[in-house]
């Protein structure tokens, strides 16, 4: 079949591969309701890459009684209108990812048909923008419903009015009712942003975390000094040095930056598909060795700031403390102090089940790994410990059982799946794996907890395929 050769042509295509593979046609879930109000059978908070490449998983399998709420406005869903300040995708621009390995809806397709195949072969990487333009697209055609600007906090347990447990889903425009929740809110999913604690102490005039918003325009002639030497850190420091600031200082506490990026080496179906499979030890092993070289950064987002004569990387540098003073910080660095005008931490999420709204009435007896796993004092990493520990279909697990067993329909995708599944949640290139692995979860979770009128349902069916000719069969 020749390629589309425009995206009216290519959303046909789509249209007619989702009519094509949709299987099994007919629903399988029946509508529940509680207290009169309706149920869901799934509520997936975050209509970012990751919601959407979930809520396509299970629509793909006819749950069709789905919401996803965001509490952005349409556009803003996601780092890419946001925090997230490269210039282009550090994926290979071949990755596939919320289509499921649907040829039609990849990005690829999308691209070749507004641009053209040499454009696509022309390009090294895939711009920013373009991929948030993709996933809006990918979210109209598909047909998702998302419901934008809705804040989502504390799940409770509830009943539907035939006594199936479900959950209770405090939002900024009232409760919502649903069977099973997923939690998709990406890098900020299970825990919160982090900065050295004498940085946050600082007046707010003084310092922000990458993941901000920044006003850049008002660096300009001023001393910035960055925190960190992964990807996000030199992205901060080169829009500043783009928008004029004086000077930026990036400061690396190691002495050998890390210039390989692991994420590159696992993206094989093996490491994907079945490291939640492994036991603990190489669970904790491979992903401790992974996490501790953090993203590393991309030779043009390496370039993108060096090119200006006022960028200086620190190396075995690392900030021991800070004070204001003048207006300005003052940073404690083993080297000496070094004064600045502004600070940016890119220093990433910490692990903190007790900061989500979501899981206020739970947070303290979801299990974490360091519950869990004890590794050899070599491998020992406190920070790595507070990962949640989940169960094989990405849901959170009890600390101690029996105080909250609600929580085993709540699921997890994002980077809190991190150390008990690899980049499931974190990564485009292994969603096309990961995404349908926790649709399964939730329909195993369906399932299950409907056997009963399942089975009552096997008994009653009665429909025939075939008339039988009484005439023509010879009987006893």
């Amino acid at each position: 079949m020749p390629a589309p050769q425009s995206l009216a042509e290519l959303e046909a295509d789509v249209a007619r591969d989702l009519t094509l593979t949709a299987h099994p046609a007919n629903p399988w879930l029946e509508p529940k309701t509680s207290g009169g109000q309706p149920v869901l059978d799934c509520l997936i908070i975050g209509a970012g890459q990751c919601g959407l490449a979930v809520a396509h998983a299970l629509r793909r399998d006819r749950v069709d009684n789905i919401l996803v709420l965001d509490r952005a406005p349409h556009g803003r869903e996601g780092p890419w209108a946001t925090y997230a300040r490269m210039h282009n995708l550090r994926s290979w621009k071949t990755q596939i990812g919320p289509d499921l390995k649907l040829p039609a809806l990849c990005y690829q397709a999308w691209h070749e048909a507004q641009w053209g195949a040499a454009d696509f072969a022309a390009m090294p990487w895939i711009p920013k923008q373009k991929w948030h333009d993709y996933l809006l697209w990918f979210r109209r055609i598909t047909g998702i419903p998302v419901r934008n600007g809705v804040a989502a906090s504390a799940i409770t347990p509830a009943r539907t009015d035939d006594s199936m447990p479900c959950l209770r889903i405090a939002t900024s425009e009232g409760d919502l009712l649903a069977r099973k929740v997923v939690l998709a809110t990406g890098q900020e999913g299970i825990g919160r942003w982090w900065m050295p604690e004498f940085v946050a102490a600082l007046p707010p005039a003084l310092r922000a975390h990458a993941a901000e918003e920044i006003d850049f325009a008002a660096l300009r002639g001023k001393v910035v000094a960055v925190l960190g030497a992964g990807a996000s850190a030199f992205d901060n420091a080169a829009v500043a040095l783009e928008q004029g600031a004086a000077e930026v200082h990036l400061f690396c506490r190691r002495s050998d930056p890390i210039v390989v990026q692991p994420y590159r080496w696992l993206t094989f179906a093996g490491f994907l598909r079945h490291m939640h499979q492994m036991p603990d030890a190489w669970r904790w092993r491979f992903m401790a060795k992974i996490l501790g070289m953090r993203e590393g950064f991309a030779q043009d987002t390496y370039d993108r700031a060096r090119r200006f004569p006022n960028f200086t990387m620190h190396v075995g540098r690392p900030w021991t403390g800070a004070r204001a003073e003048g207006g300005r910080a003052t940073l404690a660095t083993p080297r000496g102090d070094f004064a600045a005008d502004f600070l940016i931490c890119g220093t990433g999420v910490r692990m903190d089940p007790r900061l989500v709204p979501e899981l206020v009435h739970c947070a303290e007896n979801v299990a974490q790994w360091q519950d869990r796993y004890t590794p050899p004092p070599e491998e020992a990493d406190a920070r790595l410990g507070d990962f949640p520990y989940l169960a094989e279909d990405s849901s959170f697990i009890e600390k101690r059982p029996g105080e909250t067993p609600w929580i085993r329909d709540i699921h997890l995708f994002g980077i809190g799946t991190s150390l008990s599944f690899g980049p499931a949640g974190s990564s485009i290139n292994a969603m096309s794996i990961s995404a349908p692995r926790v649709a399964a979860g939730v329909t195993r979770g369906l399932f299950e907890a409907d056997l009963p009128r399942l089975w009552q349902s096997l008994n009653d069916y009665d429909i025939k395929q075939v008339e039988l000719d009484w005439s023509r069969i010879a009987a006893e």
